[in-house]
């Protein structure tokens, strides 16, 4: 009778086993006595993992895991040496090496999930790229040293190995390798799916362990530091889990970066699946932490792993932020991209569809499409295969990846991967949801007046500009913004723009009528007009330029100036300013319109991200012309800043200041700063009781840097009275002096407080 093992094992790894005597692989053994005779079936005593080596080769030698367990990237070979109880006889014995995933109930070899190979003399023999290969590089006594190299598209997760030895004739023992091993995504190999060619790109979309996000508004960019965190303890094992338990991938499948793209932006939310992060675009976030008050991945997705609950809470550049640190983490290069002024097409019409009530408000009830003062998302490299060719050639590059919830796909909430060139080539039928991605970045901003249920709408304004601003990510190894809007669309306003928006609402297939009914009237102009750079606690003055063009005739023209606070989804949240005009407009004459918004009339209805929305309704005399536009505007918050006491060496304290000037004319009180960096496992908080009126606080921390190489410590502020304050330092951690340390050497990484000041400026 064959054992469920037996007849999951290949032909050619049958022949080393003894019928009566099936393997069990995972029967644990005790290390072979090392008296042993020729005559004994040759016994494992010791395996030499050569952890600092493969990880150094691998590039993991980062992983907090890579301490105690191997951790390598598929296609390419490890080393391994192996001490037996006596010499190994090539002409007697026989050894072999099981693979199986982790997580897997049936291991197969038809679907990759069990290995067994045999090594062959030599090291030139380790065979095609897609298949597993095994070399022998040395035999030296009792001990055997191996190369053994992963087919360049196995499943990337968790695997077990075990080493099977035989004495022909004479039984075989298996002994069960101690050790966790993953098995990752291989970026540096030009077989793998996500071969990414770049040196510098690599460094900076895989090994790069903190990153820029921008947030604010188009005509105020802010960028926010992120720490992405891939290497810290925990994260690894995270995210190899992720795929078999939230994500649900069949463990034969994890080695495609497609399936895996998509399954993480559904994981990473919690609306299908009790995922990483749940998502709260409200102001209300008791219970949990406020999505502005994150400072990285790391904290959150160590929560998750130990309490596998969803963390409380998130919004879209916290999503992108968890995303990329996964992907980072299995070997997928990823980059976090944000869109200003991003459509939310909830009806896949290509338009933005506004509407404004008789007293020049927007109507959110009856408003579904919405624009996002800036949106996150993610972008993963990788072949596409399974697009084929088009007309424009391959779907090979970056790949749009979305995790925040916004719309469903294939029913569950989830965006991507969509071929970002795809996209730029209106080819919205393309998967995964590029339809959805090119409404983000090219749909038409259409204003309508609605009178009443029964009366007929009129287009106020369209808009074709509007939408898909300042496609933002980091550039590679600098901390500068790159403009990425070309990659998704054309110049605005070329043809190719305009034919492939037409292409684009052909394949829709959404029957949206479109109504201009707005006179063309262009005798007088609007132009609103707004100070960009405003910091928070100053003033601000909304600015209307009204002209008449008319070489004779005198026009009057009336409307009001709106000032409401926003959320950065576009969802109004409060009224903090309406003032009215009317203006006589001689002939070719400009006058101007000035609305002053002062700290005291803002500050009490300002929301987490310090955003406003400014319109203006107009009409014009005797004409059935409307005017109406809008904008976002947001006050600018300091930055914390800080200075290290001292040179940065590995394994040597150093001691930090951050500080952090109030720039509110009232006092900050219960302030609490939030400091991560590499080494420090969790966040560090400092708690401020209060700031005056123009004083600074600051607090002074011992820090160990972990390595040396480039290093980047990030900071947040948070009080009652004002949040969502941040700031970062790079800088290069000069190497230790003393030798090299050893390898599972214990180091120095505490970093401790020393004490906290509040000094006062005159």
């Amino acid at each position: 009778m064959t054992t469920w093992y037996e007849s999951y094992v290949p032909h050619w790894v049958h022949r080393w086993w003894s019928p009566r005597r099936p393997v069990n692989p995972y029967r644990s053994i005790q290390p072979a006595a090392t008296n042993a005779t020729l005559n004994d079936v040759l016994g494992v005593v010791f395996i030499d993992l050569y952890l600092a080596q493969n990880n150094d080769e691998h590039h993991t030698d980062h992983f907090h895991a890579a301490k105690d367990s191997l951790i390598v990237r598929r296609g390419d070979p490890f080393r391994l040496r192996i001490h037996f109880n006596r010499p190994f006889n090539p002409n007697r014995d026989a050894i072999s090496f099981i693979f199986t995933v982790a997580d897997e109930k049936k291991p197969s070899p038809g679907h990759g999930t069990l290995i067994g190979i045999v090594p062959r003399d030599g090291i030139d023999l380790l065979g095609d790229p897609l298949e597993w290969g095994a070399g022998i590089e040395a035999h030296e006594g009792n001990t055997l040293t191996v190369l053994i190299k992963p087919a360049v598209t196995c499943p990337v997760t968790e695997w077990r190995l075990d080493i099977d030895t035989k004495l022909l004739g004479n039984g075989s023992k298996t002994c069960k390798l101690p050790a966790s091993l993953y098995i990752l995504f291989n970026p540096w190999n030009m077989d793998d799916q996500v071969y990414l060619e770049n040196y510098d790109e690599r460094k900076e979309y895989v090994m790069h362990d903190t990153t820029l996000i921008w947030r604010g508004s188009y005509n105020r960019l802010r960028p926010s530091i992120w720490k992405l965190g891939q290497f810290e303890r925990n994260i690894l094992e995270c995210s190899i889990a992720l795929l078999g338990t939230v994500g649900r991938i069949p463990a034969a499948y994890r080695g495609d970066p497609v399936r895996v793209a998509r399954a993480l932006s559904a994981a990473v939310n919690s609306v299908d699946d009790d995922g990483v992060l749940l998502g709260n675009w409200s102001e209300d976030f008791s219970g949990g932490t406020a999505p502005t008050k994150w400072i990285g991945s790391t904290e959150i997705l160590q929560q998750f792993y130990k309490t596998q609950k969803p963390v409380k809470f998130a919004q879209c550049w916290n999503f992108s932020g968890v995303l990329t640190t996964i992907a980072r983490a299995l070997g997928i290069p990823s980059r976090i991209v944000t869109c200003y002024s991003a459509a939310h097409d909830t009806q896949a019409s290509l338009t933005v569809d506004i509407f404004i009530d008789s007293n020049n408000k927007k109507m959110d009830a009856e408003t579904s499409d919405s624009i996002w003062n800036y949106h996150v998302w993610n972008e993963v490299w990788m072949k596409r295969p399974d697009l084929g060719i088009g007309e424009h050639g391959s779907y090979d590059g970056w790949q749009a990846v979305d995790a925040t919830p916004q719309e469903q796909s294939d029913n569950m909430y989830r965006v991507g991967p969509a071929a970002v060139t795809a996209v730029k080539n209106g080819e919205i039928l393309r998967q995964y949801d590029c339809g959805f991605v090119f409404s983000e970045v090219n749909a038409d901003k259409v204003y309508w007046r609605y009178n009443g249920p029964y009366q007929p709408i009129k287009m106020l304004r369209k808009d074709t500009l509007a939408i898909g601003h300042l496609i933002s990510t980091k550039s590679v190894l600098k901390w500068d913004r790159v403009d990425i809007t070309d990659t998704y669309k054309y110049e605005e306003k070329s043809d190719e723009e305009r034919n492939i928006m037409l292409k684009a609402l052909k394949q829709a297939r959404h029957a949206f009528s479109r109504y201009y009914l707005n006179d063309s009237f262009n005798e007088v102009e609007f132009d609103m007009q707004l100070k960009d750079d405003i910091k928070i606690g100053e003033s601000f003055t909304v600015v209307l330029k009204v002209s008449n063009k008319s070489k004779e005739k005198t026009h009057f023209a009336s409307g009001q100036l709106n000032c409401d606070t926003v959320l950065y989804t576009g969802l109004n949240a409060g009224e903090v300013k309406t003032m009215g005009f009317e203006l006589e407009l001689k002939p070719e004459s400009e006058e101007y319109v000035r609305m002053e918004v002062i700290f005291e009339e803002y500050f009490n209805k300002l929301l987490s991200q310090s955003a406003f929305n400014i319109s203006c309704a107009a009409r014009v005399k005797g004409t059935e012309f409307e005017y109406y536009a809008q904008d976002d505007f947001r006050v600018r918050k300091p930055d914390i800043k800080f200075v290290f006491q001292g040179k940065i060496v590995s394994h040597k304290s150093v001691d930090v200041i951050i500080r952090l000037t109030n720039p509110l004319p009232i006092p900050l009180k219960k302030g609490i700063f939030y400091v991560e960096g590499p080494g420090i496992e969790k966040p560090l908080r400092f708690k401020i009781a209060e700031i005056p009126v123009s004083g600074i606080a600051a607090s002074t921390f011992k820090y160990v840097p972990p390595y040396a190489g480039r290093g980047t410590l990030l900071a947040k502020f948070s009080s009652k009275e004002l949040d969502d304050v941040d700031g970062y330092i790079h800088y290069e951690v000069a190497p230790r002096s003393e030798d090299i340390i050893s390898n599972g050497a214990s180091n120095d990484n505490t970093t401790t407080i020393l004490h906290e000041t509040i000094d006062v400026t005159a």
